[in-house]
Parts: structure tokens; sequence; C-alpha cells
């Protein structure tokens, strides 16, 4: 009689085979989901994280208590990109700021307004009537026009009245290899159900 047929008859099924049958079972599920684990390890340590704002440096394009979604796979800075700054110079808490100039660009502040390489800048993020100084520094800081150096980038907070940036001596110019990540929507992780930073870093 073939062994097949043996089979359809759950009587006389060879001991110890159903049990087999579940031991396979439960091992491939547990590499289905050690896989996904492992995926979303890698996800949310190389190529997303979550932050959440902590003050108004970035109004109004980024407000208080708003979540951030972060890559941290990063390309070349750009002008414009809003990017997540590892803290140096006394600072505490990363810092969230945008890239204004880049390594050899020439960046000046004249009348309230931002030059790059002689050219206004324009700021379509900002409203038409803010008006951008140095930083107030009794014992100096950035000198205008001023050449942002190699493997350097120029940032600036959209609310220029109270932002700690590169206009400061306290941030200065930011080492590329500083920026942790580049913003690229708000968000909310799903994690989440109510106002809390628990769970990932705050930016300021």
């Amino acid at each position: 009689m073939p062994q097949d047929d043996l089979y359809e008859n759950e009587l006389i099924r060879p001991e110890g085979a159903s049990g087999a049958k579940w031991v396979g079972s439960l091992y491939e599920m547990a590499e289905v989901l050690s896989s996904a684990v492992l995926c979303i390890a890698v996800l949310f340590s190389f190529v997303l994280r979550f932050a959440g704002v902590d003050g108004n440096s970035m109004t109004p394009t980024l407000k208080h208590k708003e979540w951030l979604a972060v890559t941290a796979i990063l390309r070349q800075p750009e002008h414009s990109d809003i990017v997540i700054l590892s803290p140096r110079n006394g600072h505490h808490e990363p810092l969230v700021k945008r890239v204004i100039a880049l390594a050899g660009d020439e960046i000046d502040l004249a009348d309230g307004r931002v030059l790059i390489n002689g050219q206004p800048l324009a700021e379509p993020y900002l409203p038409g009537d803010v008006m951008t100084y140095p930083a107030f520094e009794p014992q100096g800081g950035l000198t205008y026009p001023a050449h942002v150096p190699e493997g350097r980038v120029f940032v600036m907070g959209d609310n220029r009245t109270g932002s700690s940036d590169s206009r400061s001596s306290k941030v200065g110019f930011v080492r590329v290899d500083d920026i942790l990540g580049k913003v690229i929507f708000r968000a909310k992780p799903f994690f989440v159900t109510k106002p809390s930073f628990a769970f990932t870093y705050r930016v300021k």
C-alpha cells in the first residue's frame, strides 16, 4: 500500500509525525519574526528616526512639540535642507536648523538680508517682513562677508530673532560630519499616544 494512503488515516499516522510538523512551523515563524525584528532595527537605526521639536528656533516652519521623521542616510547637504546637528559647544541637545550656505560659498548679512555669493537669497519659507541680522556678541563673533570653509556648512533657524545658530560663535560653521540626519517630513510615531520625548531625541 502506498505510504501516502497510510497517512489518510490519522490513527495509523507514524508516531511523532504531527508533532514534528508543528515544531517545524514554529521554527519557520521564529525565523520570520527574527528577520522582521532585524529589519525594523536597521530601519530605525540607520534609515529613519523620529525627533521631537523642543523650542521655537524653527518657527514658523516647525513648531514646538511637532514630530519629525529624520533620515540618517545622508547625501551631501544642499541649500535649504533642514538638518539635525549633533550637540557641540555647550549645547546638550541636538539642534534642528536650515542649511543656508555650503563650503566655498560667501555669505553676507547686510541690511537685514541674506546674500549668498553676492546675490540675495530667496527664502519662501519665511514671512516677507523677516529681517536677518548678525548675532550680537560683545566679544566679537563672525564678521561678514565670510567664506564657508571646506567640510562645513552655515546654518540658521527660521526664527531669525530666536535661534542660536551659525551666526553665533557658540555654533559657528558646522562640520558636515556633525549632521546626524535630514528632516524629510512631519510625522507622529505610531507608538506615541501623547506628547512625549521618551522614545526619541529632542531637537532645539
